[in-house]
Formats: C-alpha cells, sequence, structure tokens
C-alpha cells in the first residue's frame, strides 16, 4: 500500500526511539551518524552538503517524497543496497505512515 497521512505525534515517538540518534530535523542542526532530514521532501538521495554518503545512496537518484519514504523506511537495506545504513526498518505500515507525517512537519 502507499502511504497515507498518520498521526504525527506518534511520529514524533517513532523518531524519538529509532532515528533521533542519527538523525537530526532541524535548520541548521549538525549532520551526526547519518544526515540532517531538514529539507528532505523534494531532494535527491545523496545530496546534503558536508555528509559522506556511500556510493549506493548517491547513485540511487531517487527524490524523497512521501511514497518513496514510506518504502524506504520498510527496509532501507533493500531499497538501497549497499546503504551504509544501519536501520532493520518498520514492517508495520501504520508505524511508516506515522513517522512520514511527522517527517513531513518537521522537515519542512
Amino acid at each position: 500500500m502507499p502511504y497515507a497521512p498518520g498521526d504525527a505525534g506518534k511520529g514524533a515517538a517513532i523518531f524519538k526511539r529509532s532515528c533521533a540518534l542519527c538523525h537530526t530535523v532541524g535548520a541548521g542542526e549538525p549532520n551526526k551518524v547519518g544526515p540532517n532530514l531538514h529539507g528532505l521532501f523534494g531532494r535527491k538521495t545523496g545530496s546534503v552538503d558536508g555528509f559522506s554518503y556511500t556510493a549506493a545512496n548517491v547513485k540511487k537518484g531517487i527524490v524523497w517524497g512521501e511514497d518513496t519514504l514510506f518504502a524506504y523506511l520498510e527496509n532501507p537495506k533493500k531499497y538501497i543496497p549497499g546503504t551504509s545504513m544501519n536501520f532493520v526498518g518498520l514492517k508495520k505500515e501504520k508505524d511508516r505512515n506515522d513517522l512520514v507525517t511527522f517527517l513531513k512537519q518537521a522537515t519542512a
């Protein structure tokens, strides 16, 4: 199933639990182990200045949107073989919908 709007509050909790150790979302916040996600939607993979991506991430060449992020978050290593993102993914569609909804708001 494609992305459907979820609960941003629940998405924030998922982000805090599963993503915040490696990513930031605010404008001007630093990259961590993973890149800062501010401005994520509409941005090509592997394009944050100052962050060292794997060749696989750069070559994927997709533009992040609701549906691409929804698919990626299910299994990042399957979606971008060769990525160094050490995250097993979110198997539940509801969790992915909630996280994408949160990220749309938090990274705008």
